[in-house]
């Protein structure tokens, strides 16, 4: 059992001892330190936070306790109920609200739950903001209202529908010329709310549906994280169905993921590379992705006369990069899209609409398409921590073994290989070192990520 505080926000599993797990009391006083933090920062007499979840078992339970913990702030909510965390991102700008609470553990298996924080732009708190929270909810120092001053909880159930309109509002989308390609698309959304909100999406597109895990119970028929090792069945069952692609989606639907029309896996990482594309013919300009992408993203950006950087992982340093850059697409290697004429957080339907799209004006199948990208292969291991070890010492250790390749430190240690490189960084989500490796052959990037394994295990 576990539960892990930082700045961007407070993640654990349910059940278990206060303090050490998620629990209703360390639910609500992060609730309280963030409704605390939000009223210290305004002069308003009357806030308002936008709340959604996931379809997590615990979801109901902690967002009844989060929206009383708000309410008996002062605070009014509103409650967007079974949603996606891109569509609570669009909500809090377009209701004018001052923040909002995602409930969702993004990938994590069905005994997490997070809060996952927003500002009133509807977009991830940064690293001070963070931590002044995480300082508020450890001294528990909270005035909650008085009866005459409770706030509001009002529910709006049309936020998928709104979400929806907003991607086809796009001015890259063009839903006739989707209609015209009559697509055929299997979909995988691990009994979370993308088994809503995709559905939506495509039907409105034209695009015929296949579905597969659909059913928002909260019960993940296979590990949530959309993984080659994770997607047996929609593999096998892409090209027995006929379709012309499958659609992978994490629980809370900021993460995507495809499958090409043979059941090989397009490559989460390669999710940016191919929307880049299609963003890039038609407006071309910078892109930004973390330092565990694939290089693929760099050389479709200079293909287009563009410039690529890389950010720390995480989306607020994404986001950070891409708007000091001015770059006009971005995201992370994990299947996450930001597009900023959309908004500033990952999307797995902007990214859905945009792939189509592609896919309409190239012509050809899916499998062609990710052929004709750059050849990269990326490793993606973990190691679990133990209370003893000290990672920053690890991490320090490594930096000094490889120092003739100037090994960047700005997030963890990456050290790039003239044909290869690897990524080494203690998790902001989970109590593990990620180690992403890369290359020019599965081989290779196995290789490379078991030798660096093995030099960890040597200096422990």
């Amino acid at each position: 059992m576990t539960l892990i505080k930082s700045i961007s926000g407070i993640r654990g599993t349910i059940g278990g001892k206060t303090g050490d797990n998620l629990t209703p009391l360390d639910v609500v006083k992060f609730a309280a330190a963030y409704g605390s933090w939000l009223k210290s920062q305004t002069q308003k007499t009357k806030l308002t936070v936008v709340i959604g979840r996931d379809a997590r078992i615990s979801g109901e339970m902690v967002q009844n306790l989060v929206m009383s913990t708000l309410s008996g702030l002062g605070i009014d909510v509103l409650d967007l109920g079974l949603s996606t965390t891109p569509t609570v991102e669009i909500a809090v700008p377009k209701e004018q609200a001052d923040g909002g609470i995602i409930l969702t553990a993004s990938h994590n298996p069905k005994q997490w739950n997070a809060l996952k924080l927003l500002n009133a732009d509807g977009e991830f708190l940064n690293a001070e903001e963070g931590a002044i929270i995480l300082e508020l909810a450890e001294k528990e120092d909270f005035t909650f209202s008085e009866v005459d001053e409770l706030g509001t909880i009002t529910k709006n159930d049309n936020y998928l529908d709104i979400h929806v309109q907003e991607v086809l509002n796009l001015r890259l989308v063009d839903a006739e010329k989707i209609r015209a390609g009559k697509f055929k698309v299997v979909l995988d959304a691990v009994n979370s709310t993308g088994g809503l909100a995709i559905p939506k999406l495509l039907e409105a597109l034209g695009v015929e549906v296949v579905k597969l895990y659909c059913d928002p119970t909260g019960h993940f028929p296979h590990n949530p994280e959309p993984l080659k090792e994770h997607l047996e069945e929609i593999s096998r069952l892409v090209p027995e169905s006929g379709a012309d692609f499958g659609i992978v989606v994490d629980p809370d639907v900021d993460r995507l993921a495809f499958i090409s029309n043979d059941g090989s896996m397009f490559g989460e990482e390669y999710t940016l590379v191919a929307c880049a594309d299609y963003v890039l013919s038609k407006t071309p300009g910078n892109t930004v992705s973390n330092l565990s992408s694939t290089r693929a993203l760099r050389d479709i950006t200079n293909k287009h006369g563009g410039t690529y950087e890389a950010a720390a992982v995480g989306e607020v340093n994404v986001v950070s990069k891409m708007k000091a850059t001015r770059a006009i697409i971005g995201g992370e290697g994990n299947g996450g899209i930001i597009y900023p004429e959309s908004h500033y957080g990952r999307d797995a339907l902007v990214g859905t609409a945009l792939f189509l799209m592609l896919l309409s004006e190239n012509g050809g199948s899916v499998k062609q398409l990710r052929d004709s990208y750059p050849a990269y292969f990326m490793s993606k291991k973990k190691m679990q921590l133990t209370p003893e070890l000290n990672v920053d010492a690890l991490l320090e250790a490594m930096a000094a073994k490889y120092a003739d390749y100037n090994p960047s430190t700005i997030d963890g240690v990456k050290i790039d290989f003239e044909d290869s490189w690897v990524h080494l960084r203690k998790s902001n989500t989970e109590p593990i070192i990620r180690i992403y490796t890369e290359a020019g052959s599965q081989e290779a990037a196995d290789q490379l990520a078991q030798k660096i394994i093995d030099e960890i295990a040597a200096i422990v």
